[in-house]
């Protein structure tokens, strides 16, 4: 259900119009119960899973769990088109200017669409999450995507820079449920399963994590790993475990990577592995964390932030709605 405060409209998917129906309503202005709708149609075939109205065009976007992207006019209820997912849709966002569509999916793909009037157009597809895409939030200014997931992290799209840039942001212990976005702070506010609010800096210049790279030995040490079994033959050696050193990917042992670190510019909030070189380079100003922490004592499953008043409203699974002053933090 989304609602817009300068049209008094809701648009609204299953619930009031079940069986996969997307429907407009108008409130009317003295605020009376009675909800006055537009004409609407089936859009899917199941339950609707997200909806999106765009107010400058009037237009209603809504995915299913029947796999299917829709819009329609909200004014007239006619499908204007359609797309089909490769999985069930659990994330939208839609950039007014250029008519791009986002679509987060299960699978962990995030689908970007060119709409037009009546036709659409693929303009590509990526993955960066190993579990399936739980949120998304557009920032229109930066021209950035955000996109929450079941593997606990939040990756930030550099669409608009058009150079490929992911910015992982590690700081759930838990599935992240919700995002919103903070333009004129650059903040970036995520909720999670864990009953975490993570506020993220994103006005400072982050860097990408490195891939992981593949060797069949410790790239410290030459010591083989427990499938090289030329090398532990050669040397007489016992295989070792493989790991990853998490700032520069690099395939080290146990031994050469025993100690911890937080990196908060490659978005690492909590400690995580590293190796021995890399845990003496790393300084005290790069530790410093670019982010604050607060527990909301429920799970979180929508979010929304007022940027007027500084306002947070959370609902969550135990059926409790929150009401929080940001303006210590979001500022």
């Amino acid at each position: 259900m989304t609602f817009s405060p300068s049209s008094r409209s809701m648009s609204e998917g299953g619930g009031l119009c079940p069986g996969g129906g997307v429907g407009a309503f108008w409130q009317a202005w003295d605020w009376h119960k009675k909800l006055t709708p537009s004409p609407n149609e089936n859009a899917h075939q199941s339950r609707v899973t997200m909806i999106l109205f765009v107010l400058e065009l009037e237009w209603v976007l809504s995915t299913g769990q029947d796999k299917q992207f829709a819009w329609h006019c909200s004014e007239s209820g006619q499908r204007l088109g359609g797309y089909r997912t490769s999985a069930v849709a659990s994330g939208l966002q839609f950039d007014v200017e250029t008519r791009h569509v986002f679509i987060g999916d299960h699978s962990g793909q995030v689908t970007i669409l060119k709409l037009e009037q009546e036709n659409c157009t693929l303009v590509t597809t990526f993955r960066g999450h190993s579990g399936g895409v739980t949120a998304l939030c557009w920032d229109p200014v930066q021209r950035v995507l955000f996109s929450g997931s079941s593997d606990h992290s939040v990756i930030m799209w550099d669409i608009g820079g058009r150079k490929g840039t992911a910015i992982e942001l590690q700081g759930h212990n838990d599935r992240v449920q919700a995002l919103s976005y903070a333009q004129h702070t650059r903040q970036l506010i995520s909720c999670g399963g864990d009953g975490g609010i993570v506020v993220w800096n994103m006005d400072v210049e982050r860097q990408e994590t490195p891939e992981w790279l593949d060797s069949d030995s410790c790239q410290k040490c030459d010591q083989p790993f427990f499938w090289n079994f030329k090398q532990m033959w050669d040397s007489k050696k016992i295989g070792l475990r493989q790991h990853h050193c998490r700032k520069c990917g690099k395939a080290v042992c146990g031994k050469c990577s025993s100690k911890r670190s937080s990196i908060p510019l490659m978005g690492f909030e909590f400690e995580v592995r590293v190796c021995d070189s890399c845990h003496e380079a790393i300084t005290d100003e790069e530790r410093a964390p670019t982010a604050t922490f607060h527990d909301s004592k429920h799970n979180i499953v929508h979010v929304h932030f007022d940027a007027t008043r500084g306002w947070l409203l959370t609902s969550g699974t135990d059926k409790v709605i929150k009401l929080w002053d940001m303006t210590p933090v979001v500022s």
